[in-house]
Formats: structure tokens, C-alpha cells, sequence
């Protein structure tokens, strides 16, 4: 998963094709829960890049997007939001996966 550095870069990696960002941070528990299946989760959807953001680092998109809690994903193509798993619950492996089907079937 590759991680936004910058507000430059957040904008400019969402433009084109498909792109899930998640939001997270280390000292959120539940985010930890999830890193095991990530890996797996990734590659069962390799048509994704999958992005990373720190919402300590990216706290004004987090306002702006009204990501509230963590981890949260919101995913685009093409510059456009398609979809978003916005929530302060843990999340499932099989939560995000469908999610992910969810948003791939908006593009």
C-alpha cells in the first residue's frame, strides 16, 4: 500500500483509475486489527491501488470528507468519489471486501 505524503500528492494519485484510500493512523487499535488481512485483501483485488493516509497528516481532507472515525476507506475513479466505507466501527475482512466489490461495481 503505498503512502500520501502530501495534499499534492493525495490529489494527484486519485485521478486516474481506480483508488481506495485508507485512513488510519498507528495509535488506532482497530486499524492494527485489520493490518494482518490487508496483503491478502490486496491482492484478491489487484485492479485497486490502494492508498494510505494518515489522518494525523491529513486531518483537513478527513473535515472536508467528514471522515470521523477510523479506519475508513473511501474509494475514486477517475477523480470521483464512487464510493465509502465511513465508520468509527472495526471492520471485517469480509466488510472490506465488499465494500471493495460494492465500489468496483460503480466504475
Amino acid at each position: 500500500m503505498k503512502e500520501l505524503q502530501s495534499m499534492e500528492m493525495f490529489n494527484t494519485e486519485i485521478q486516474s483509475g481506480t483508488k481506495v484510500v485508507m485512513f488510519s493512523a498507528d495509535w488506532c487499535p482497530d486499524c492494527r486489527v485489520i493490518e494482518p488481512f490487508l496483503p491478502e485483501v490486496e491482492d484478491k483485488f489487484s485492479q485497486i491501488t490502494f492508498l494510505y493516509a494518515d489522518r494525523d497528516k491529513f486531518i483537513d481532507v478527513c473535515a472536508e470528507l467528514n471522515i470521523f472515525g477510523i479506519p475508513s476507506f473511501v474509494a475514486y475513479h477517475d477523480g470521483k468519489e464512487v464510493h465509502r466505507f465511513v465508520s468509527k466501527d472495526r471492520k471485517t475482512k469480509e466488510e472490506i471486501e465488499t465494500f471493495l466489490s460494492e465500489a468496483l461495481s460503480k466504475c
